[in-house]
């Protein structure tokens, strides 16, 4: 199998944590889900760590009043996010769905990612991950999700 942590983190995304499933799943739990779906242990746990890191970084967010800035990318963050992904962050931005410290955190998820298939779909779901756990960003985060979830039926047909 070619899946890398995305991959890992988009099924545990998409199949527990929509809040439809009966139980609250533990960490064992999933990764016996995981493993069982195919998975390889090694990205399990890059996916678990990605999970944790992004956590910890949420903690430390403290949410500010949306400010003005011009972001100059590093160039290894210019070979992860195309033209196509940086201009959608900065729309993202703009219409005030990401605030500057949610962008900055989706960009440093997006390297903890270190894909080299990155493009802009891949980018929605970090960044519906990001806005998951931030109550307050709810309305952001239903309006990326219906993003998502649109584009993605868009690509079925």
């Amino acid at each position: 199998m070619k899946e890398n942590t995305l991959d890992v983190l988009l099924y545990l995304f998409q199949n527990f944590m929509d809040g439809e499933y009966e139980i609250d799943p533990d960490r064992d739990f999933l990764e016996n889900q995981l493993v069982e779906a195919g998975f390889q242990q090694y990205e399990i746990d890059k996916a678990f760590l990605w999970l944790d890191d992004l956590s910890n970084q949420q903690a430390k967010l403290c949410d500010s009043q949306h400010n003005a800035s011009f972001r100059v990318y590093a160039d290894e963050e210019l070979s992860s996010l195309d033209l196509e992904c940086r201009d959608f962050l900065l729309y993202l931005e703009n219409m005030g769905v990401l605030s500057t410290e949610n962008r900055e955190l989706v960009i440093e998820r997006v390297m903890a990612l270190d894909s080299f298939d990155f493009d802009i779909e891949r980018l929605k779901w970090v960044v519906l991950m990001v806005l998951f756990n931030q109550p307050e960003q709810n309305n952001n985060y239903e309006w990326i999700e219906n993003m998502v979830f649109d584009s993605s039926l868009e690509s079925l047909h």
